[in-house]
């Protein structure tokens, strides 16, 4: 028996909840996304904007407090529990899958490139791939032993900041080192406002390839979080917490009640600490802000995904976030999309509307946009079983085309 016999998840086989997940996060990622759309892409990393003022300021700091952080790791939780669903699909059938696992990493890997490289260099498909190889490794392992390899991997982020602000403390001319790096941070903002504000395709490209390798040094912070968010939602899955609710009564109050006001209140002290960070140095202050951001914008994000559970058992509420299962089901083709729709509207090679959208008007953009999204995904999901970029994904997958037609009886 080869792993060839295991097929795509019908669409009446998907869980609803995840779907409607998936969409409530593609919303908040591009609202995350819009300030490194509309400029530079690194200096939207930098907390808000002191050079703001009246709306502008307001929706600058709601953004950065509220969705900054949260919904990329909300995100990545629900790939973990996505990886942990193939697997016990694969344990039901009785057939391995990890030579098929292996070409959906690597599928994803190819998409994730081109996207990174052709359209926007803000990717995440590559680190997701990346970091989807190692997570085979762990699809053995107990519910409870991912939920606590899964806090510890994620702790080490906030930890390795934190060391990082100690450092300076003790190593002579720490300060030159990082005014220096911060030189050629600001250097590489200016080369992507000239490359994506005013160049050609060509330039904006050639930008791409430069700004790629940031992108991959990023991964020994970033990589950290994202991973241990993989390994908490595969054991969201492997506990049936995220199927069977009912299993956990005292999980989503606890995340709702307890974890998502501490969490508020961690971000509140990173705020309070530092609501701007300067790319020129980086001291024990700066550690401590964005070590406590990092750590309350994982408790954020699993308040909200408990939040979105319970609204799900509120009739009146759940048919208005059902509206987001098929923007959900084409996460991969929406998130696409907005940034390809983006770029086109921003960038010189497009409209030209680089750093001319005030960042008041940033969030009805994004808004409008996945809306927009949304309505057109249950269009198509009507008439089809696939997104254009999840069709991909399959057929590379499984190396064989995937059927397209007849979606309308999967749509709810």
């Amino acid at each position: 028996m080869t792993d060839a016999a295991l097929q795509p998840t019908a669409p009446q086989e998907r869980i609803a909840t995840l779907d409607v997940l998936r969409g409530f996060a593609l919303g908040g990622i591009l609202l995350m996304n819009m300030e490194s759309f509309v400029g530079p892409v690194f200096q939207a990393s930098t907390g808000m904007d002191p050079a703001l003022a009246g709306a502008d300021r307001i929706a600058d700091g709601l953004v950065y407090f509220f969705v900054q952080g949260k919904f990329f790791t909300l995100f990545s939780l629900l790939f973990g529990m996505g990886f942990a669903m193939m697997v016990q699909r694969a344990e039901v059938a009785g057939r391995p899958f990890a030579g098929l696992y292996w070409r959906r990493s690597l599928a994803l890997l190819g998409i994730g490139l081109a996207h990174s490289l052709l359209v926007w260099s803000g990717d995440i498909l590559v680190p997701y791939a990346l970091l989807s190889i190692p997570l085979l490794a762990f699809r053995d392992v107990p519910a409870r032993w991912l939920a606590w390899l899964g806090v510890a991997c994620y702790l080490a982020a906030p930890a390795m900041l934190m060391g990082l602000g100690l450092l300076s403390l003790w190593v002579p001319g720490w300060d030159a080192l990082m005014a220096e790096a911060g030189t050629e941070m600001v250097g590489m903002a200016e080369a992507q406002r000239q490359a994506y504000g005013s160049g050609s395709y060509a330039m904006a490209v050639a930008q791409r390839v430069r700004d790629f390798g940031l992108l991959l040094s990023n991964l020994v912070v970033f990589g950290v979080m994202v991973f241990g968010m993989f390994l908490l939602g595969a054991a969201f899955t492997r506990s049936r917490a995220i199927q069977r609710p009912d299993l956990h009564p005292r999980l989503y109050p606890w995340l709702r009640w307890a974890v998502l006001p501490a969490g508020l209140l961690l971000m509140l002290a990173s705020f309070l600490i530092a609501p701007s960070v300067s790319v020129m140095k980086f001291d024990l202050h700066t550690g401590l802000a964005q070590a406590l951001g990092a750590v309350a914008a994982a408790m954020m994000c699993l308040g909200y995904l408990a939040w979105v559970m319970r609204g799900l058992e509120v009739p009146k509420v759940a048919g208005w976030l059902h509206l987001l299962a098929p923007a959900g089901r084409m996460a991969l083709t929406n998130y696409l999309a907005q940034s390809i729709v983006c770029t086109l509207a921003f960038y010189g090679y497009g409209l030209g509307f680089f750093e001319h959208l005030p960042r008041f008007w940033q969030v009805p953009f994004a808004l409008g946009l996945f809306a927009v999204q949304v309505m057109y995904s249950q269009w198509w999901l009507q008439r089809f079983r696939f997104g254009p970029a999840e069709w991909l994904w399959r057929s590379l997958t499984y190396w064989t085309l995937q059927p397209m037609r007849g979606g309308a009886s999967a749509v709810r």
